[in-house]
């Protein structure tokens, strides 16, 4: 019985198309990465909140999902670089590939410098505790916690292009690990701070924002010397005239990632803005909960976005339809299966996991249950066709989500409170989803023409 079971799993990761077999490898690896992520992130909620209060934490957060708009300055060279490099990697040309990462890195290094500059001297002019609704006994430096995220979102902003390289280089699951051994480093760093210095927000910002770039400076210098050697970045290599090359497919995608903001990014600001900072609390614990299916879901995504792109440069069409409708099969499980019974013990695992400290409404957990569902269809349509290079239309949609979302999330959340912001999201998923996918549909029997073939 064992003997056959083992047959099993050894052919399941054995036979298959070589693309198969290292998606396969790659997904596996980072189910436990992933997995271990996820409860280092459950764990690290609890001990915050307790660490300082309910308030302070929804401050945190809101300060850090602003900061977070700045990742998206890249102007898309981070994916516009994901796409090019697996496209050289593809074809085995490593000094293309060194020159296009070495590029990356100079222009990033530009931009993040610009960023930092700017918003020094602009910081000190902006009422932060005004703009965000933070009460008034709220007595931390409001600005001066600003300022360190920022600082750390410069440094960031470049070091964590590794993970990108990575990935381009069909080694997701390692650079799921980088990630998970900076939760674990934030975890440790928490829990030393409540047994030894009282609760501060701004200790508690210095916390989480230096060990990302400690450990991400560190994995850089690591895979630079070894397994990236041959493709490690030189200034000898940066050419930016090759910078056109990755922004003309980076452009694009930088549209994309606007679009995302306001669809993500902006929740925390509204909720904050139009109802109070703990209900931010509130709203982040439920979706911390059924983050969880995105994030699981993440894990079979990514390695298929190079993996795609490596297919679609070969036109092994074959391959990609089969991997399409593997992928919706597992999608169509999870919505009628795995979230709703999330959903029907939810209220007992935010007993056991954060007590009484925040309430969280059965209504809101039914609404974030149809998020995650509405929300992975989109990265699974997203991912495909990102990978293929079709996403022009992507681009105009976000662009009508930019004027929609925003006016419609505070409209509903005035009228009906934190759920109003998923109501309105919700709306936004469903719409693109239904036209992203009839025209990946379209695509993979080869009939995409005009708009849907952009």
């Amino acid at each position: 019985m064992i003997q056959k079971i083992k047959q099993k799993v050894f052919s399941f990761f054995l036979e298959g198309h070589s693309r198969t077999i290292l998606a396969k490898k790659n997904i596996a690896i980072s189910f436990l990465t992933k997995g271990a992520s996820i409860i280092t992130g459950l764990l690290l909620v609890p001990m915050t909140i307790n660490y300082i209060s309910p308030m302070q934490y929804g401050i945190w957060l809101t300060i850090s999902s602003l900061i977070g708009w700045m990742s998206f300055f890249d102007i898309g060279m981070g994916n516009g670089l994901r796409n090019k490099l697996t496209e050289a990697l593809a074809v085995k040309n490593y000094h293309l590939a060194k020159i296009y990462i070495s590029t990356t890195y100079a222009t990033l290094l530009i931009i993040s410098s610009c960023l930092f500059l700017f918003f020094s001297f602009s910081n000190r002019y902006i009422d932060w505790q005004t703009f965000l609704n933070i009460p008034k006994s709220v007595k931390e430096d409001i600005s001066f916690a600003v300022l360190i995220v920022f600082c750390s979102f410069c440094l960031q902003f470049v070091v964590q292009l590794i993970n990108t390289i990575l990935t381009a280089a069909h080694k997701p699951a390692i650079a799921g690990l980088i990630l998970l051994i900076s939760q674990i480093c934030g975890l440790i760093t928490i829990y030393i701070m409540t047994k030894t210095i009282q609760g501060n927000l701004i200790v508690l910002v210095l916390a989480l924002t230096i060990n990302p770039i400690i450990i991400f400076t560190l994995a850089s210098l690591y895979f630079y010397k070894t397994k990236l050697r041959n493709i490690a970045p030189a200034f000898s290599h940066v050419d930016f005239s090759y910078s056109k090359k990755i922004f003309k497919v980076g452009g694009y995608f930088f549209i994309i990632q606007i679009g995302s903001i306001v669809l993500l990014q902006t929740d925390n600001i509204i909720i904050s803005k139009f109802i109070d900072p703990e209900s931010v609390t509130q709203f982040n614990v439920a979706l911390k909960l059924f983050s969880t299916v995105i994030m699981l879901f993440s894990t079979i995504l990514i390695p298929y976005w190079s993996a795609f792109t490596d297919a679609n440069a070969k036109k092994d069409y074959i391959w990609i339809r089969n991997s399409i409708r593997k992928i919706r099969q597992i999608w169509f499980y999870i919505s009628i299966i795995v979230v709703p019974i999330i959903l029907m013990v939810s209220k007992f695992i935010y007993k056991f996991w954060i007590g009484d400290s925040v309430k969280i409404p059965f209504s809101l957990s039914f609404l974030l249950s149809l998020y995650v569902i509405a929300y992975i269809c989109l990265n699974l349509n997203s991912y495909f066709l990102n990978g293929v290079g079709k996403i022009r239309l992507q681009v105009y949609l976000y662009i009508i989500v930019c004027f929609l979302n925003i006016p419609l999330c505070c409209f509903l959340a005035a009228k009906i409170g934190v759920n109003g912001v998923v109501i309105s999201n919700l709306i936004m998923f469903i719409g693109m989803n239904i036209i992203l996918w009839i025209q990946t549909n379209k695509i993979l029997a080869q009939k995409d023409k005009n708009i849907w073939s952009k």
